[in-house]
């Protein structure tokens, strides 16, 4: 590179960074080379910079919406075991992770018993979004509660109202593993109906719909209002087996096979019952 060229590199890289186009100054020396080489036309090396800035502030956005979203850990369908039979298979996720459904803002339920992948295949699912710069927020349904009512308390339940409803999509994980009060109860019924035909919506759960009311104080009549909002325009899905962890430890114990999971008879909503609208999906 000579004197000339080693200056005009420097204020290029200088004009790219005033203007905020870090891709660019990144990659256009080595185009530039390149389009000597092959004898582009300043069209052409024009095109390939400013493409190579595209990709850059793509992956930027992508990688601002996966920290945006907390997940606890990054999973993809890619390392979920599909082979092992769960009740869902590879081609309803891989349908699901197109976003179609988030775009249509609907909501999905992934119920069965514990261990049986449903946080994996939501995080899952969260991740494929936000690869398609979908806003996304990760929440356990405990947790979200806790910041509802401490909210509430400060007096900026507003705030945080408004901040979950910009979510396209908002995936509450464990819903059922830890009961509320009355209060709690009603302060997640409001931040899931208001995104009711609004904004799209996953739930994952151990309960049957008929034991949800014990999740929200024992009140019964809120809780079929909600499963009323949540599961019309829904998708069910269930999943079910031995917990995968149960299964691991049986392969480093050097068992035969896991020992059998608690019975969760009835824990998912059983065929010809699910809320009125909700689309069951039975793939086991």
């Amino acid at each position: 590179m000579t004197t000339t060229t080693r200056t005009t590199a420097i204020a290029i890289r200088e004009h790219l960074r005033v203007l905020k186009m870090p891709g660019a100054a990144r990659e256009f020396e080595g185009l530039a080379r390149e389009a000597r080489e092959r004898g582009w036309s300043h069209e052409d090396f024009l095109l390939e910079t400013l493409s190579a800035e595209m990709r850059s502030r793509e992956a930027s956005v992508v990688r601002h919406r996966l920290h945006e979203a907390r997940f606890p850990e990054q999973k993809t369908l890619d390392t979920f075991d599909f082979d092992t039979d769960v009740g869902i298979d590879r081609d309803t996720m891989l349908r699901l992770a197109r976003c179609e459904w988030i775009d249509a803002e609907q909501a999905l339920i992934l119920a069965g018993p514990v261990g049986t992948g449903k946080t994996h295949l939501a995080i899952a699912l969260g991740v494929e979004a936000c690869r398609r710069r979908r806003r996304v927020l990760f929440v356990r349904a405990a947790d979200l509660v806790r910041d509802l009512i401490e909210a509430r308390d400060q007096r900026l339940l507003g705030r945080i109202q408004r901040r979950l409803l910009k979510q396209d999509l908002l995936i509450v994980d464990e819903l059922g593993f830890v009961p509320f009060d009355r209060v709690g109860g009603e302060l997640l019924f409001n931040v899931l109906s208001e995104r009711y035909e609004r904004r799209a919506t996953l739930v994952t759960t151990n309960l049957a719909f008929s034991e949800w009311p014990r999740v929200f104080g024992n009140d019964e009549k809120l809780a079929a209002a909600l499963l009323d909002r949540l599961a019309h325009h829904a998708e069910v899905l269930t999943t079910k087996g031995n917990s995968f962890r149960m299964r691991q430890r049986a392969k480093r114990t050097g068992r035969g096979g896991a020992p059998p999971g608690p019975s969760l008879q009835g824990a998912t909503p059983p065929s010809g019952t699910a809320p009125e609208g909700a689309q069951e999906t039975d793939l086991g």
